[in-house]
């Protein structure tokens, strides 16, 4: 529950909220918007994001101002860069519309998560899209699955807007030249994870990749 959040304490990861919204595209066509309370997603085994890393996602954050009122922060720029990691990865990404009103919806929904002003914590929100219809071979999808869920974070960085110590990565790249740099997908992520441990298990805050 809600009521027993430190607020001024909460790190950045995974805290439960009570809905998620979700929205499928089937058919050569976005669906209706459904509100649901489950964690998790019935999948086919040969779904194309579990094979073929047919995935994007974004991050975007819900503030409560001094006035009360909930704010997003710059919702339809995270819907346009969306649409342009889906267009790279032939997915079918939904409107900047479609995108914001699922937002809002996901917000509206865990209002009893978002923290108070003050506290230095907020609602992040994680947009998800991936390619559910079922493919043995490397082609695009047909079908996909739009979700966004919500869960009240703390700061990224605890210290706040202060020098960290940076783990320079010479053996190991992020992102190739002309390979999916520029998209905000999860094969990225994967392929920082190597780095990113190590610097942790160091005691470095970030990683700076170069060259290897």
């Amino acid at each position: 529950m809600s009521k027993d959040l430190n607020w001024g304490e909460l790190g950045f990861g995974y805290y439960k909220t009570n809905f998620n919204v979700r929205c499928e595209y089937k058919d050569g066509k976005w669906g209706e918007i459904t509100t649901t309370d489950s964690e998790y997603i019935p999948m086919h085994m040969a779904a194309t994001c579990l094979h073929y890393g047919h995935e994007v996602f974004e991050g975007l954050k819900a503030f409560r101002g001094i006035d009360g009122k909930v704010r997003l922060f710059r919702a339809e720029e995270n819907a346009k860069r969306m649409i342009d990691s889906a267009d790279y990865l032939c997915m079918k990404a939904p409107s900047v519309e479609l995108f914001v009103e699922m937002c809002e919806m996901c917000v509206k929904a865990n209002a009893d998560f978002i923290p108070p002003y003050g506290t230095g914590a907020s609602l992040y929100l994680r947009p998800l899209l991936i390619g559910t219809s079922a493919e043995v071979g490397v082609k695009e999808a047909k079908e996909f699955l739009m979700i966004v869920f919500a869960t009240p974070v703390g700061p990224y960085f605890k210290n706040g807007f202060r020098p960290i110590s940076t783990y320079l990565e010479h053996d190991h790249d992020r992102a190739a030249p002309k390979g999916t740099g520029h998209a905000k997908v999860g094969g990225n992520y994967a392929a920082s994870i190597i780095s990113g441990t190590k610097a942790h298990n160091e005691g470095y805050a970030a990683v700076l990749c170069l060259d290897p």
